[in-house]
């Protein structure tokens, strides 16, 4: 057997105990794809958000001493994938610590810029912490926003149905301007074939290329997908797989998941049943 160290990626995300998503999806994920995950948790829900009531334990006041600790420590990471953040309050912590890493040769750093859909933020996203949260995209080198949160990176008025291809390379070429080199807008809905689909646009700043991969739709999109997605990419940036081409496969396996837990009827609560295919990625 030909064994090697497996890369490690710090992984800072919220943690929920019940309903698939955030650390609960990322730590597996990652470890079936051959990465030590490390994870930072910006918080402790009982269960997520999208369930009638919740307890919650926020650490924004534990964070820092949390990642000094690792700065003590000496701690260095090939990746940290970074999630949603709660607090505008957490942003400067993280800011910190992704400078600090990328100043000890960090190889990537994605950053999935959780604050909206539908056009407008999240109730808890204030203005301050969208442009706060603008504050971290210099630091990427992936980023993964649906169209709304790239609209509100660039301030791009949002419109909703579908965006044609012109208008999405101007849109990747602003968020370039902000610092990543790559980029995949998500979730975009398109029509394949006269059929629901999804499209994922991606651009890559060197070498400029752009393109769009298209998935059929498996029916409405889940909690916790996005993510299995991020967690994905984040895995494959480190073991060198090409960038359209880990697109595709978590575009694929997302679409699998929600299809699976759509026959065993799985309430939507409680997210994909993406463990039934944890194999699929380890073998990839």
């Amino acid at each position: 057997m030909n064994l090697q160290i497996p890369k490690k990626a710090a992984v800072i995300n919220s943690f929920a105990g019940y309903g698939r998503c955030s650390l609960t999806e990322a730590l597996p994920i990652l470890s079936a794809m051959r990465v030590q995950a490390c994870p930072v948790p910006t918080a402790v829900f009982s269960n997520h958000t999208g369930f009638a009531a919740f307890a919650c334990q926020d650490l924004t006041a534990f964070l820092p001493s949390y990642l000094e600790q690792w700065k003590q420590l000496n701690l260095t990471f090939d990746g940290v994938l970074c999630g949603f953040l709660g607090q505008a309050e957490q942003i400067l912590s993280v800011s910190s610590f992704l400078s600090d890493q990328k100043s000890r040769g960090c190889q990537t750093i994605l950053v999935d810029p959780v604050m909206g859909d539908h056009g407008k933020p999240y109730r808890t996203i204030t203005p301050k912490h969208c442009q706060k949260l603008r504050s971290l995209i210099p630091l990427a080198d992936i980023i993964t926003p649906n169209i709304t949160e790239a609209c509100l990176l660039t301030d791009t008025p949002w419109k909703d149905g579908f965006w044609n291809e012109s208008e999405l390379s101007e849109l990747c070429q602003r968020l370039h301007k902000l610092g990543p080199s790559k980029i995949v807008i998500t979730g975009l809905p398109c029509l394949i074939h006269g059929k629901e689909g999804f499209e994922n646009y991606l651009s890559c700043k060197e070498p400029f290329s752009q393109c769009a991969c298209l998935t059929p739709s498996a029916g409405p999109s889940r909690h916790g997908t996005g993510d299995i997605f991020a967690s994905i990419l984040m895995a494959d940036a480190l073991n060198g797989v090409d960038f359209s081409v880990s697109v595709q496969k978590a575009a694929d396996f997302i679409s699998k998941c929600i299809s699976a837990s759509k026959a065993l009827q799985i309430p939507e609560p409680d997210g994909v049943c993406f463990e039934n295919f944890l194999s699929d990625l380890a073998d990839q």
